[in-house]
């Protein structure tokens, strides 16, 4: 099964092969994507019933261009504008007739938890297929998303694309990685966003609301810097990648809000929202938060929980500024128009 990226869980802990790093620094663009304004033409979408997917197939519609969606169960209801293309990335049913006519593919599809096998037949082996398909149907201009976590365990503070290494933990990163590969050969904008908030995520606050159960102090003191990215703003971003005459180059590029997230802002902010308690505990050193997140057993791992508790900051101010594309008052900001969704995903309505 393919999903939508920041749909479901972030990556867990299984160990990555040592060539899954270099495949991340390898692959360079092979061709240039057009640059031009792209409006007019026919979008190719993937992964438009998910989380981030559904939004951007919101900005595209918005903007009034036409766009080709593909589905293994098209919606029985279409919204003017869309044109639903039957088929699946794995097996590769519909890859073509997706990317015919079309003069942008926008690739959000992803496998994001799983068996290794499940994760290489979508992210790598489909991705291939994909953009083995959209070359031959002569696409322009391709946008695909990855995602942060393909660098592995930070603590990270501020780095550029590729200042560390690519050191993936999980099936589902490590085959994200190896999509990447093929992607940068057909010469896309490849993105990386850390965090992904808004409606329709079931991944981040719910997991914060799960760990600040479990350890109820103040992590590191609430200082962590997190890169974190609104679905709204991150929709507006790729939508400008796809369609606007910009400066931006092929190649991979970090996409969450060019200010990081203070850990302990976000969780006053949830707390501000009545969507999590306070956290008026002590400030407790990383090695203590541990010790508490195992002594209370649950679903979020260590190292799911050191993705909102450590630093995991990675410099995403070029992008926004190269597309031409503001990016947007912040999450923070934003949260208030998430809040009856994380009430209905956290169990608080009604």
């Amino acid at each position: 099964m393919t999903t939508a990226p920041g749909r479901a869980t972030a990556p867990d802990t299984a160990t990555a092969p040592d060539t899954a790093a270099e495949a991340g620094t390898a692959a360079r663009p092979r061709a240039a994507t057009a640059r031009g304004p792209a409006t007019g033409t026919a979008v190719a979408l993937t992964g438009a019933t998910g989380f981030i997917g559904s939004g951007v197939l919101a900005a595209l519609r918005a903007r009034g261009v036409r766009v080709r969606a593909l589905a293994r169960r098209p919606p029985r209801s279409a919204a003017p504008g869309t044109d639903w293309v039957p088929g699946d990335l794995v097996d590769g049913t519909g890859l073509a007739a997706l990317c015919a006519g079309a003069g942008v593919l926008v690739h959000l599809a992803a496998r994001v938890d799983g068996c290794a096998e499940d994760c290489e037949a979508a992210n790598v082996r489909g991705t291939a297929a994909l953009m083995a398909a959209a070359t031959r149907a002569g696409v322009r201009r391709i946008v695909h998303l990855s995602t942060t976590a393909v660098y592995g365990e930070g603590p990270h503070a501020g780095i550029d694309v590729d200042e560390v290494p690519p050191a993936p933990v999980s099936e589902a990163s490590r085959t994200r990685l190896l999509g990447e590969r093929h992607a940068l050969e057909a010469g896309a904008y490849v993105l990386r966003p850390g965090l992904v908030t808004g409606a329709g995520d079931r991944w981040v606050v719910p997991s914060l609301a799960e760990v600040v159960r479990r350890v109820p102090v103040r992590w590191e003191g609430g200082d962590a810097r997190l890169s974190v990215v609104d679905r709204t703003d991150l929709a507006r971003l790729v939508t400008a990648l796809a369609l606007d005459d910009h400066t931006a180059p092929p190649g991979v590029h970090h996409a969450s809000h060019p200010a990081p997230v203070r850990s302990g802002d976000l969780l006053d902010a949830l707390a501000a929202l009545g969507l999590l308690p306070g956290l008026d505990g002590p400030a407790v050193p990383w090695e203590e938060c541990r010790r508490l997140l195992a002594a209370a057993p649950g679903r979020v791992s260590e190292r799911q929980f050191a993705m909102v508790a450590r630093d995991h900051w990675y410099r995403s101010d070029s992008v926004w500024r190269q597309a031409g594309c503001p990016p947007g008052p912040g999450p923070l900001a934003r949260l208030p128009e998430a809040a009856a969704w994380y009430r209905e995903v956290l169990g608080q309505s009604g």
